[in-house]
This record gives structure tokens, C-alpha cells and sequence, in this order.
């Protein structure tokens, strides 16, 4: 099981508060805490506290949170090969609110991940030919993500794009080189300009993705491709912080593809992997090994 992230490593600075503030209003939390995060970070250690062998592609800034990610990245067993240093920005940050239902607001400040290159890219060429997997998102330059999904293509290697944050448009050479795109509701909503549903997916289809797993929340996923469409439910559990649970999924889908399991099954593993995740705080901290998984799904 060999999965490659291509993309963002951020600080996440954590307040817990008893509502989500409104503009322009300041409130008291009642907890913070920091961990490392990052859309691409996440589903890296996601990927392997499941097992599966994985490159990080990202750029760093030279400070004290670039230290503290690449050593959480080795605690980890993430390949940091291509974890790579800049002196022109710092690292990305994200601070996060979260109200007392799990519900977050998240502003993302990307620094140094803006700063990967296509010769970054180039020279992990190999890593990213070695995969089962190549996971990409949209913390990084579209052209970034464009050119690590077309080196997958051009190496035969299958891909995941997860379009996250939400972007209204993107280049339709995305979706021709998005083997699975994993949207969620909003994210779809955005894309298509349609509730998240069959209808949507399938637009998303025409566009010339392979195959789309839609997240929805508490309510599972839904699988769709040229075949049919099939809903994926997740067990119901009490969340106590939502955070990264779409990381967790995303990162549990390139598991378990990688290790050989059809999309349907893998979704329905992944389902399991972030229902867990939502019932700890933080959010790599909150994602479950293998060994947590019931035995079936392992």
C-alpha cells in the first residue's frame, strides 16, 4: 500500500468557544490547543496510521512550525524526502473555531505551501511513480495540483483530487485527470451549482472525472460512476468535534484503494475511519489507527 499526498502542511490553532463569533465580535473560549494539520498533512498521517507507506511532496517555511511538522511527519512514519524548507514565507496556519455540536470556521493562511514548485514536483517524480495512489487537493496552487496529478497520469499511477477548499471553477483538465474526485456537500453544491446528489455527481462525471465519491456528513457517501450510483451509510455516533474528518476519510479511501479494494468498499472503510475521527478532539490527534477499525474493516 503505497500512497503519495502532494500538498499543504499547516499549523492548526484550535479554540474551543460556545458559539461560532459573528463579525466583528470577540469571545471568550473555552480551550485552545495547536496541532499539525494541513489538508495533505492530514491525510498523510491518516494514511499511515492505517499501515499504508507514505511520501509527503510539501514545502515548509524555515520556523519553528516547519521543525515541529516535519518531526510530527517522522513520529509517523511518513517518507519526508521531499518535505522541503523555504526562506521567503512562513509556514501555512489555520486558526480554527469550534462550537460545543463539533461545528468549525476555518481560515487557512498557506505561507510557504504556496511556495512548491514544478522542479519540487519533477524531482519526486519517482516517489510518485512508486505509488498506488497519488492524493492531491486544492491548499496549493491549482498549476501545483495540476502538475502533480498529470505526473501521476504520465507514471500510470491512480489518483484522488479532493476539491478542497471550494473553488467555483476549476480547469476542466482536473476532473479528465481525477481517476476518483471526492467533493463534499458544499464543495459539490459549489462546483455544479445543484443540491449534492446523483444529478450533481454525474455532471461532475461529464466533466471527465472517473469516479465520484460525495461526502455527506452524518449520512454516509455516495458512490457514483459510468456503472450506477450506490449510498454508502456510516454508523450514527455523538461528534464531538468535526474537524479533519474529511481528511480522515480522504485519507482512508487512498488506503484502503491502494491496498486493493474496490471504490465501494474502500468508502464504506472510510466511513468507518471518519465516524471515529469525529468522536476525539483536534484533528490528526482525533484519527484513528488500524487497530481502532472493527475487525471486519481492517
Amino acid at each position: 500500500m503505497n500512497v503519495c499526498v502532494v500538498g499543504a502542511a499547516n499549523i492548526d490553532l484550535i479554540s474551543y468557544v460556545p458559539r461560532l463569533p459573528r463579525i466583528g465580535e470577540t469571545l471568550h473560549g473555552s480551550s485552545f490547543q495547536m496541532g499539525y494539520g494541513g489538508k495533505g498533512a492530514n491525510q498523510a498521517v491518516m494514511a499511515a496510521k492505517l499501515g499504508a507507506r507514505v511520501t509527503m511532496v510539501c514545502k515548509l517555511g524555515q520556523d519553528v512550525f516547519g521543525e515541529g511538522t516535519l518531526e510530527n511527519f517522522r513520529e509517523h512514519g511518513v517518507d519526508t524526502t521531499h518535505v522541503t524548507f523555504t526562506e521567503y514565507a512562513f509556514s501555512g496556519v489555520a486558526p480554527i473555531a469550534v462550537d460545543p455540536e463539533g461545528r468549525n470556521a476555518i481560515i487557512i493562511v498557506t505561507g510557504a505551501n504556496d511556495l512548491l514548485s514544478l522542479d519540487d514536483l519533477e524531482r519526486a517524480r519517482p516517489a510518485i511513480a512508486a505509488s498506488d495512489v497519488v492524493v492531491c487537493q486544492l491548499e496549493l496552487p491549482v498549476e501545483t495540483t495540476l502538475a502533480a496529478l498529470r505526473i501521476a497520469r504520465e507514471e500510470s499511477v491512480r489518483t484522488i483530487f479532493n476539491p478542497a477548499p471550494a473553488r467555483e471553477e476549476l480547469p476542466e483538465e482536473l476532473y479528465r485527470l481525477s481517476d476518483v474526485i471526492c467533493p463534499n456537500e458544499p464543495e459539490t453544491e459549489l462546483l455544479t451549482g445543484m443540491p449534492a446528489g446523483q444529478e450533481a455527481a454525474r455532471q461532475l462525471l461529464a466533466r471527465g472525472a472517473g469516479s465520484v465519491v460525495l461526502t455527506l456528513g452524518d449520512r454516509g457517501c455516495l458512490v457514483v460512476d459510468g456503472e450506477g450510483a450506490t449510498h454508502v451509510p456510516v454508523e450514527q455516533v455523538r461528534a464531538v468535534d468535526t474537524t479533519g474528518a474529511g481528511d480522515a476519510f480522504v485519507g482512508a479511501l487512498a488506503t484502503f484503494l491502494a491496498a486493493g479494494r474496490s471504490l465501494v468498499d474502500a468508502a464504506e472503510r472510510a466511513n468507518a475511519v471518519a465516524a471515529l475521527s469525529v468522536q476525539g478532539r483536534g484533528t490528526q490527534t482525533s484519527f484513528p489507527s488500524g487497530a481502532q477499525l472493527p475487525a471486519d474493516f481492517r
